[in-house]
């Protein structure tokens, strides 16, 4: 589905585990893909840029917002048929190569689903820190869903992908659920930053998407918390 001119979602299949938001970039000649979805998802995404008329040997490059399986869980095979280098942050990287073992997750339902499904670990070509610029995005440091979680800013086309940090439920933008979360006070934190960004489109990890007024709303989201 193309949501504005030269981004696209790919919709996983309604019966992943976890469904998410993977996004792809249309930068001229250069495709770049946001996420990959669980494992398994890989051929879906290649199948949807042939679909659009486009090779997938022309993606240049895949950006994790965060190492969870349910956005990183097909990098590898989706490297394997693309070629394309993998960027993720310096904080979630050792995770996503395998450098380190995942976390334990707290949620009962998330332990039970990694033990069932295993992501495959890749090598990760390309380091991302706070003010790096990558395929006409800038990265933001929002560390808090997990130690290395970033936000993606299109300051041309005034979009933020916001990863698991921020989501859309009943038409207001609100955080992702605390118990998938290492550390609530630093995402707090991680949203406050983007009352300093100009951006009228919101791309979340999970759920619908925010097609206007998306700074104000979090703006309304963070006055609202404040109070609480």
């Amino acid at each position: 589905m193309e949501i504005i001119e030269g981004i696209h979602r790919v919709d996983e299949a309604s019966s992943s585990i976890a469904h998410s938001n993977v996004y792809l970039i249309i930068n001229g000649q250069e495709l770049l893909i946001v996420d990959t979805g669980t494992p398994g998802h890989a051929k879906k995404i290649v199948e949807y840029i042939q679909k659009i008329g486009r090779q997938p040997t022309e993606v240049s490059t895949i950006i994790l917002t965060h190492y969870h399986m349910d956005h990183a869980g097909s990098v590898k095979d989706l490297k394997d048929l693309t070629n394309a280098k993998i960027a993720v942050s310096a904080e979630d990287k050792d995770y996503v190569s395998g450098a380190k073992p995942y976390p334990k997750p707290k949620n009962i339902f998330m332990r039970a689903a990694s033990l069932l499904i295993k992501a495959a670990h890749a090598n990760v070509d390309i380091t991302l820190r706070d003010g790096d610029k990558i395929g006409g995005l800038t990265v933001v440091d929002a560390a808090g869903h997990t130690p290395g979680s970033i936000f993606l800013h299109d300051p041309q086309r005034k979009v933020l992908f916001a990863g698991d940090t921020l989501r859309l439920e009943s038409h207001k933008v609100v955080a992702g659920p605390k118990q998938y979360v290492w550390d609530e006070n630093k995402e707090n934190q991680s949203i406050a930053k983007l009352t300093g960004l100009d951006f009228n489109i919101m791309l979340p990890g999970h759920g619908d998407v925010l097609t206007s007024n998306a700074s104000n709303a979090v703006k309304e989201y963070l006055n609202s918390s404040a109070k609480t």
